[in-house]
């Protein structure tokens, strides 16, 4: 009888978490680190065009550092430069070039059992803004995974 009553909460649970859609049931936040939050200046000199990455070694990472740091030295604010591949890989999102400031995007990272989800959200910025051309951009750092990263 105690075994029975064992059991029977784990089959119920087994059923539950398999009867479940997996985008509300086992989806979760996922843990990322920030590297940079800001804009670039140079006006699309940097020729970085509205896109979203996910880098996953070294040399691409130098690359885009390179690039990004074309006109501005962009870099010296992020939080950190040095990138562990074997454990972590980058999210990286650029908005559009802006005609103005106080523009930003934001990241939202969730995990499910098949995929890394990314929400990418472009912010307008209220009231009285700077005219500067601007571009966006989101780098964050997150373990690394074999599941695949869908942009939304």
């Amino acid at each position: 009888m105690k075994n029975l009553i064992k059991i029977i909460p784990i089959v119920i649970l087994s059923t539950f978490i398999t009867n479940c859609n997996h985008d509300n049931a086992l989806t979760v936040n996922l843990e990322s680190i920030l590297i940079a939050k800001s804009n670039l200046y140079g006006a699309g000199a940097e020729g970085i065009s509205q896109q979203n990455l996910v880098i996953t070694d070294q040399e691409s990472w130098s690359n885009l550092m390179t690039q990004m740091n074309s006109v501005n030295n962009v870099t010296d604010t992020f939080s950190e430069i040095d990138i562990d591949f074997s454990a972590h890989q980058i999210i990286a999102a650029f908005d559009e070039i802006k005609g103005s400031g106080g523009h930003q995007i934001t990241l939202d990272i969730v995990a499910n059992p098949e995929n890394i989800i990314v929400t990418v959200t472009s912010l307008a910025p209220e009231g009285l803004v700077p005219l500067i051309i601007t571009q966006p951009f989101h780098i964050v750092k997150i373990p690394v995974s074999s599941l695949p990263v869908i942009f939304e």
